[in-house]
């Protein structure tokens, strides 16, 4: 069966109440001891510092009134975890660049919780509207991982990632969704372990895209957790725990991420139009799905459907803080001039 069908009879499976019991073959079996290998989460007895919350506000050489919401959704890879500056988390880096972008500061509300499962994003959800005087203009959501090292059945994870976006799209805010990373990038994972390891977690990714897509959101794939970099350099681009991404890797992360953050605002100076020399082009959004699973950084995005459109968007580095964060109060907010330089 192909990676596209399998990822529409998940989200199929999600939509109309299936289990989606099987389809994944073989590859449960690699997940049950993967989970093994994945749980013990250190190297050496290492493990990853508690994350910092990175809340408040940043750009604030732009002022401080009127400030974009930016909501933080997910597990422990949205909150940080593997990191001890609150700069250094993927919410304060990705509203650093929204800010240098649009020129104007941005709030973070971070709500995301370490060893979440999609099951959790409820009351995530739940915690980040209760406040309807302060809804978020933009939410990005980062999910999934824990749901394939737990076994929660794809269907189920689905369901309830399409919740979240249907609710937080009814509320006005854009979304964006780092799909399932590719736990076969995972150091501790050794073959044939890897191989499913992978299977799994992009089957799932492509199944997240396709119902977020459908909610009217937008997917970034994750991946072997954005690029190459940590195929090719783990050692610097994971923590200590060889688990959680490093600041190097969040950074990473958030610098692939950030241009569909922008764009779903419509503030990133790239047209959405797709471009073929960059392999770009509307597909059905099974089909999207499943190569955006294969390639990281690839953003999918609803086009009249079934359709969808995949664009490999140029990633532009981070803003560069002339000075150290600084907190405001206790939100940990950023100070200090940014610029946005050119590729």
């Amino acid at each position: 069966m192909s990676r596209a069908r399998v990822a529409r009879r998940i989200a199929a499976g999600a939509a109309y109440g299936g289990g989606g019991i099987g389809l994944l073959g073989v590859a449960t079996v690699g997940v049950v001891l993967a989970e093994v290998q994945l749980a013990k989460r250190s190297v050496a007895g290492v493990a990853a510092p508690v994350p910092p919350r990175g809340e408040g506000l940043y750009g604030l050489a732009f002022g401080r009134r009127d400030p974009l919401l930016l909501g933080i959704l997910g597990d422990s890879t949205a909150a940080g975890q593997g990191v001890r500056r609150a700069g250094q988390t993927p919410g304060a880096l990705l509203a650093s660049g929204l800010a240098a972008v649009v020129e104007r500061p941005v709030e973070v509300r971070n709500v995301a919780l370490p060893g979440a499962r999609s099951d959790d994003l409820d009351r995530q959800v739940r915690l980040l509207l209760a406040d309807a005087s302060r809804r978020p203009d933009i939410c990005v959501l980062m999910i999934g991982a824990n749901d394939v090292t737990h076994r929660m059945p794809p269907t189920e994870s689905v369901r309830h990632l399409a919740a979240a976006v249907r609710r937080l799209r009814t509320a006005g805010a854009e979304v964006v969704v780092g799909t399932c990373p590719d736990l076969g990038t995972i150091e501790p994972v050794y073959q044939p372990l890897r191989w499913l390891a992978r299977r799994v977690s992009r089957q799932l990714a492509a199944a997240q895209t396709i119902v977020v897509v459908e909610q009217g959101g937008r997917t970034v794939s994750l991946g072997d957790l954005l690029g190459p970099e940590f195929a090719a350099n783990p050692r610097e681009m994971f923590g200590a725990d060889s688990y959680h991404p490093s600041a190097e890797g969040y950074a990473t992360a958030a610098m692939a991420m950030l241009p569909t953050v922008c764009a779903a605002l419509g503030v990133w100076p790239e047209s959405d139009r797709p471009e073929a020399a960059r392999d770009e082009g509307v597909l059905p959004v099974a089909q999207a799905a499943a190569e955006a699973a294969q390639e990281a950084g690839t953003e999918v995005t609803a086009a009249r459907a079934p359709w969808a459109l995949l664009k490999r968007r140029r990633r532009r580095r981070l803003p560069v803080w002339d000075g150290e964060a600084v907190g405001e109060g206790s939100s940990g907010a950023a100070d200090g001039g940014v610029h946005l330089p050119q590729d």
